[in-house]
């Protein structure tokens, strides 16, 4: 082999090491943040499961007051209008 071919040879096995540990090196990075993209969905989730059981309960909680609230009106406007009628 000539000089010039055993340098080509000597250059290209340098940069395919190069390569090769940067694509290592990528793939870890790549692995990190698939779990921490995993971490912050089970997060979200959980965070968005809790809200809707708060809300579900508010909703328990709200619905007999709102109805109450409606009823308590009409009761209002039948007594007043009982009043004025007499």
């Amino acid at each position: 082999m000539s000089l010039a071919a055993e340098i080509l040879v000597i250059i290209l096995s340098i940069f395919l090491a190069l390569f090769l540990v940067l694509g290592i090196i990528l793939t870890v990075y790549l692995i990190k943040l698939t779990h921490d993209i995993r971490a912050l969905t089970n997060s979200a989730g959980r965070t968005v499961n809790t809200i809707g059981t708060a809300i579900a309960g508010a909703s328990k909680l709200t619905s007999p007051l709102f109805i109450a609230q409606l009823v308590g009106r009409y009761f209002k406007k039948v007594s007043k209008s009982k009043k004025g009628g007499k």
